[in-house]
């Protein structure tokens, strides 16, 4: 798609919506028209080893990328939805140069100081927001990672949050962590 020739676009995608802990995550990317990345998809859709490779090719050869977040608490208080707008604006805002135009991953756009459109499996069809995909899946797996440490018997590096069999009978065996989402049904009936 030809969206507007000759302007800094930044893809923007966010990942951590679904997880009973944890941060959510969003990252934006810039890509340089002169570096081309090869092997740019969905995140989901890569390996962990590829997704690795490519994380540091695009922090490495992107024009711009940045990292935006929600943290635990904010997710608790204005819902995961806007905490994932607010974890987008603020990767956008944190660009240098700054984003002329974004392409956004999903059906809604966060508040932006550029011209938005949002795509619909976005991470599939646009370069730009598969490397936001894989920068901010990757950001988050790795905080997952050392969650595990901080956190043992949980099982975070595994699952990264997700309402798994395991992490569920971990959540009831061990109890809520100040990392788990208390406005989020399992956790919240754990606490009741």
């Amino acid at each position: 798609m030809n969206f507007s020739q000759g302007k800094l676009i930044a893809g923007v995608d966010e990942v951590g919506r679904g997880p009973l802990a944890g941060a959510v995550v969003a990252a934006a990317v810039i890509l340089d028209v002169g570096k081309p990345i090869a092997g740019l998809t969905d995140s989901k859709k890569l390996t962990e080893k590829k997704r690795d490779a490519l994380f540091d090719i695009i922090r490495n050869d992107a024009l711009a990328w940045a990292i935006g977040r929600a943290e635990v608490a904010e997710i608790d208080e204005l819902n995961i939805l806007h905490a994932s707008m607010l974890a987008m604006q603020r990767a956008v805002e944190q660009l240098r140069p700054q984003a002329e135009f974004a392409l956004i991953d999903g059906n809604r756009c966060p508040v932006l100081s550029c011209p938005s459109q949002a795509i619909i499996k976005g991470d599939l069809t646009e370069p730009c927001i598969s490397a936001a995909s894989i920068i901010a899946k990757v950001t988050r797996d790795r905080e997952m990672d050392l969650l595990d440490l901080q956190y043992p018997g949980y099982g975070f590096s595994k699952h990264k949050g997700y309402p798994t069999k395991v992490h569920l009978e971990a959540l009831t065996r061990l109890g809520p962590t100040d990392i788990h989402r208390r406005s989020f049904s399992p956790v919240a009936k754990l606490l009741a």
